[in-house]
């Protein structure tokens, strides 16, 4: 019998972190059929091409797992997250997407994803203490 062990390496190499993911998605793919994967990265750049912003995440099973969605804080409130929160919608429609799930923290832009149409499906309160942790999810039409 091998000798395993459990190791924590929370600054683990980047390979391994891949390894791990790729695993699961074959895993998601033999089980589900479905094996449309793509990575969703648009950016928000000043002129010399310096980031800004931008929404990245993932399509599969028919989704876009919007995982962030940032401006910088002086570019905030002058419709830029709009811009790339549509960009986003879009180009997951574009991919077959029939909606689009994240997650946001209280202290972060749940109103924000509620002026979109984005519903709350879950929330795990107190997390961190004294804050909450909303899951939301969007029909893409």
């Amino acid at each position: 019998m091998p000798d395993l062990r459990i190791s924590s390496e929370p600054h683990s190499n980047q390979e391994d972190a891949t390894f791990v993911g790729e695993a699961l998605a074959l895993y998601n793919v033999a089980v589900t059929g479905d094996d449309y994967y793509s990575p969703l990265a648009i950016f928000l750049k000043d002129e010399r091409g310096a980031v800004l912003g931008g929404a990245l995440g993932h399509v599969w099973g028919g989704w876009l797992d919007l995982d962030t969605l940032w401006v910088a804080e002086p570019f905030r409130g002058q419709g830029y997250g709009a811009r790339l929160l549509r960009a986003a919608e879009d180009e997951a429609r574009r991919q077959g997407c029939h909606g689009v799930f994240l997650t946001t923290f209280s202290f972060q832009a749940k109103p924000f994803y509620e002026k979109f149409d984005y519903e709350v499906v879950a929330d795990i309160p107190d997390y961190p203490k004294g804050h909450s942790y909303h899951v939301l999810k969007k029909k893409l039409l």
